[in-house]
């Protein structure tokens, strides 16, 4: 395998120099240029395999470089140099197609992490095929997917609740250079607000109470990897203030520690709620807001994505029981209903109905679709109703079938099983998924 091949483009030679040093020590081969237009006439051979930009350049900016790159060189990772605390400039780049950003002065151990993800680029291998369903907002969705996980830019995902918002985030982080790196959800409103620091940030030995040894937090747990912040719409405002030190500084300050340590984890984020209305109404910081929100990536609601309902609903019916199908009656109430709660009604819906359903064909009247969503009385959330209260319910329901039918068999599963027309396979996943044992 013959040696990658950096450009380097910037007019001082110290610079140069290190980074031509630093590229050797990892076996890289360098060439460099002194300004754009010397760069532009290198990058137009298409030999390179990487490319790092300083932004200030005699005959113009390495923004102005990094836009023409992404028509006339975009197989080529670039990763631009910026002055230090110039976080606006650094932000522009990545919306403009850069890799990544590093600032001056230049930490070498942060830059060779950049470049090894800038070489991992080309070996990763898609996985785009898990988003089922070919309708054309599934279709563009794939294609941003494509488009950040060539990146390291922040990307904020948003959608409706069920929509697979986390689903999205793995395949980001699976199709990138850092898929063997560890991929660490985070649900932010999970996390009670006194142990919050601790939990992102980690702790040292003795910091507080109950501190009886050094803790790694959650942010250094993604070290190499991502850090998935789910909800994070649910952050109390004083971890937003330390969140987006984090992230503009590559670094974490454990409780208890009097120094910084480098955090090199990718920031991906996701909420169901507004964000931007929340920066509005003073709920959520406007900084860190347009920190994370480098790139928007939306993820449709799932009435509108046509014929995927179908295809969606026989994907998971064939995880949940390959000898099930689905009667017409059935496909057409699905395709007419509005599904408030997204692909995890569905999930919900079609686990129910398989646990009840009679024979190996599911019916309409097995799907037990209420029209509640469709003509909500006045003063009711459908959408909360549907996606928090309808789970609940349909998994009491499941609850109720197998505990009737293991009391009529005595706890003979294998016999409950064939009472339910469940495998034993099957009938062993709900029961553990129910916590009914």
């Amino acid at each position: 395998m013959s040696q990658p091949l950096a450009l380097v483009i910037d007019d001082e030679p110290d610079i140069c120099e290190l980074l031509k040093l630093t590229l050797g020590r990892m076996d890289i081969r360098t060439e460099t240029a002194a300004d754009v237009m010397s760069a532009k006439a290198l990058l137009g051979s298409g030999q390179f395999d990487l490319c790092l930009t300083d932004m200030r350049l005699p005959d113009g900016d390495g923004l102005e470089l990094v836009q023409w790159m992404q028509t006339h060189a975009s197989g080529v990772p670039v990763a631009v140099i910026t002055a230090h605390g110039n976080v606006e400039t650094a932000v522009q780049a990545l919306k403009l197609g850069a890799f990544d950003f590093i600032s001056k002065p230049l930490d070498l151990g942060n830059l060779r992490n950049i470049i090894e993800n800038a070489l991992k680029i080309e070996t990763t291998k898609m996985q785009k095929s898990r988003l089922q369903g070919d309708s054309a907002p599934m279709q563009e969705l794939r294609d941003m997917v494509d488009k950040v996980a060539r990146s390291q830019a922040p990307v904020h995902i948003s959608g409706e609740s069920g929509t697979g918002k986390e689903l999205v985030a793995r395949l980001i982080h699976e199709s990138g250079p850092r898929a063997d790196g560890p991929f660490v959800p985070v649900n932010c409103g999970a996390i009670p607000a006194e142990l919050m620091e601790s939990e992102f940030f980690g702790h040292r030995k003795g910091s507080f109470t109950g501190a009886v040894r050094d803790k790694v937090g959650l942010v250094q747990s993604a070290d190499g990897g991502t850090l998935f912040l789910d909800e994070i719409a649910d952050l109390p405002f004083s971890m937003q203030v330390k969140l987006l030190r984090v992230i503009q500084e590559k670094a974490v300050r454990p409780v208890g520690s009097s120094a910084e340590e480098p955090a090199n984890a990718r920031i991906l984020s996701a909420t169901h709620k507004k964000l931007g209305e929340m920066v509005t109404a003073g709920e959520f910081r406007e900084d860190l807001y347009y920190r994370i929100n480098v790139i928007e990536l939306a993820v449709p609601a799932l009435r509108d994505r046509g014929d995927d309902v179908i295809e969606l609903a026989e994907h998971i019916l064939n995880k949940l029981s390959s000898s099930i199908s689905l009667h017409d009656s059935a496909r057409t109430a699905l395709m007419t209903y509005t599904f408030p709660g997204n692909v995890r009604e569905l999930e919900n819906m079609l686990e129910r109905a398989v646990t009840l359903c009679s024979s190996g064909t599911i019916f309409e009247s097995d799907l037990n679709i209420r029209l509640r969503a469709s003509s909500p009385v006045e003063g009711d959330n459908p959408m909360e109703f549907t996606a928090t209260d309808l789970g609940n319910q349909v998994e009491d329901v499941q609850r109720q079938a197998i505990v009737a039918a293991l009391e009529k068999t005595r706890y003979n599963k294998t016999a409950a099983a064939k009472l339910l027309g469940l495998s034993f396979r099957q009938l062993r996943y709900r029961i553990k998924k129910l916590g009914i044992e």
